[in-house]
């Protein structure tokens, strides 16, 4: 039995099917070695370009769960600052890899680099292998159709509402995490009252739209007609809200709980109609959607 552990290095945002086959790689040739998945916390575009930084698909703590779920036997986060940003390539590789995570195999992406100002790559990480006596494994995060995966791919397809084929890249629904803060509470009084989420900071939030999926709260878990946008039926301006219909359910106290919304399917977009009449009755026809599509 080979003896240290099989590090994998990466953001892992999303913890989408291309990360997956890294921890099924891992997995694979561990050999009765511990699976560490190495990940970073803020972003690393926080401290480089915060201007330029992105949403993420995941928070930290599901991206901690995730990569357990996939095959992960340990997740270790170093903090990414600017003193992290500074250490050289070596240093990282003797202190971090080797000193800390006792790595005999280190599986990166072929675009992996690492160190200040990105001076490590993949070829000096095989070098420093030879020197420190641990392999490196390169692997290219594709999809069982050949195109390759990017958190960033499924990023732009989130915001684009395009939330199916976000899920297939995912092999799960996007999701959102927060919780449930006080609206103008004007679904309650037209028969539809909505959960809606806050402190959503930094998530990638779906394009305004009305969605299905569904909607977790503690233990319960409801199939949901999801709008996002600032309904433009009603007169005045109001903040963009994200908020979910838990169908079929009635009476329900939610407020200041941590709720989950995940997305399913694209309904339609944002529509401005002309009263109340017309919003119920679409209302109702996308409730019916939303019920039969989440009970496939």
């Amino acid at each position: 039995m080979t003896t240290g552990s099989v590090v994998l290095i990466g953001v892992f945002d999303g913890v989408h099917k291309g990360h997956q086959l890294l921890l099924n790689r891992a997995k694979e040739i561990a050999d009765g070695r511990s699976v560490i998945a190495l990940t970073f916390d803020p972003h690393p575009m926080q401290v480089f370009a915060p201007d330029r930084a992105p949403t993420l698909l995941t928070t930290l703590s599901d991206r901690v769960e995730l990569l357990k779920i996939h095959n992960a036997d340990q997740v270790a986060v170093l903090k990414f600052n600017e003193k992290f940003a500074a250490m050289l390539p070596e240093d990282f590789v003797k202190d971090v890899l080797v000193g800390q995570l006792a790595a005999s195999t280190a599986i990166v992406g072929k675009n992996f680099t690492y160190g200040h100002k990105a001076a490590g790559n993949v070829a000096s990480l095989i070098k420093d292998g030879l020197e420190f006596n641990f392999t490196v494994d390169v692997q290219e995060l594709k999809a069982g159709d050949g195109q390759v995966i990017s958190s960033s791919r499924i990023r732009s397809l989130v915001t684009d509402g395009q939330v199916e084929e976000a899920r297939a890249l995912l092999s799960r629904p996007h999701r959102l995490d927060g919780i449930v803060v006080h609206g103008e509470k004007r679904g309650r009084e037209i028969g539809y009252p909505t959960a809606n989420l806050g402190n959503l900071e930094g998530q990638t939030i779906p394009c305004d739209g009305v969605y299905a999926g569904w909607l977790t709260v503690g233990i319960n878990f409801w199939p949901a007609a999801i709008s996002i946008g600032t309904n433009p039926t009603f007169e005045g301006v109001r903040a963009r809200q994200v908020e979910a219909y838990a169908i079929d359910q009635v009476g329900l106290e939610l407020y200041d709980k941590n709720a989950s919304i995940e997305f399913g399917w694209r309904l339609r977009d944002t529509l401005k109609f002309d009263g109340l009449e017309p919003l119920l009755a679409q209302m109702k026809l996308d409730c019916d959607r939303a019920r039969s599509l989440t009970q496939q």
